[in-house]
């Protein structure tokens, strides 16, 4: 069984006393693959850093949409773009990227250029984008659907992610539409969560792949300690019984929609 953590920060401080110890546990669970995105200018050294020296880990570099208050085009795409095509065996998508209008430490009107800078970006380098979506589903999708629209053939149905999926069932219909897989993490596992097994339970299973998103929002019965990479194993799990396959189905099943997406050798 090989299962792929498409989505981690393991480069945050609260791996760093048992770093070592959490790769064991990762891969002692079956996690074979693991993918870190940068969430601003400074963290995409580290994570093409740690990419490049542990077999297995991979990085995404772009600019979280929190982060992108004093964002400028014209300084920091060239070097996104710098680190992407200087690291490419590892650096296999654009993100996070986004729009977060919960949180209030970027304006809207930095976020949306942000975002539509970076996804040009993607488009150019031929990367998927891995898409951060916290209350902006409106605007995400009609920007998304624009650019997806004009993609080169090489990224048209493997266009990105929604990351740690937690939107209405119409918005992952035009994401599927557009050529968008799904991220799921531990919320599905949660009590009060029906709203998201029933959207998980009805997309094409093709469609859905698995992350943690640590070291947040760990799955039951980790729920509200640090979460880690080991632990999507348990969203694996919830994703077999909901779809009554065996959790050796749901691994083949997600790791293959993963490497799919970040065009890896499907083994």
């Amino acid at each position: 069984m090989a299962l792929f953590d498409s989505h981690v920060h393991l480069n945050f401080e609260a791996y760093t006393p048992d770093f070592a110890d959490v790769l064991a546990r990762a891969l002692e669970a079956g996690v074979t693959r693991m993918l870190i995105p940068a969430t601003d200018m400074d963290t995409m050294a580290e994570v093409v850093a740690m990419a490049n020296e542990h077999p297995g880990i991979y990085a995404a570099v772009g600019v979280h949409p929190t982060s992108t208050a004093d964002f400028s085009a014209e300084r920091d795409i060239p070097r996104i773009r710098e680190l992407a095509l200087t690291y490419a065996p590892v650096v296999r998508a654009i993100g996070e990227i986004g729009l977060d209008y919960y949180w209030d430490k970027s304006p809207r009107e930095a976020q949306i250029p942000a975002l539509e800078a970076q996804l040009a970006l993607a488009a150019e380098l031929e990367l998927p984008v891995i898409i951060h979506n916290r209350e902006a589903s409106d605007d995400v999708m009609r920007i998304l659907e624009s650019w997806a629209g004009a993609l080169p053939d090489s990224l048209r149905g493997r266009a990105g992610v929604l990351h740690s999926f937690s939107a209405p069932r119409e918005i992952a219909e035009r994401a599927i539409a557009a050529g968008f897989y799904l991220g799921f993490t531990g919320p599905i596992t949660y009590k009060n969560s029906d709203s998201l097994r029933t959207i998980a339970s009805a997309m094409p299973r093709e469609r859905i792949i698995i992350e943690t998103d640590g070291p947040f929002l760990s799955p039951v019965p980790h729920r509200g300690k640090r979460n880690e990479p080991a632990y999507v194993r348990l969203v694996a799990e919830r994703l077999a019984a909901l779809w009554s396959l065996s959790l050796e189905e749901v691994s083949v099943l997600t790791t293959t929609s993963a490497c799919r997406l970040f065009a890896f050798r499907e083994d």
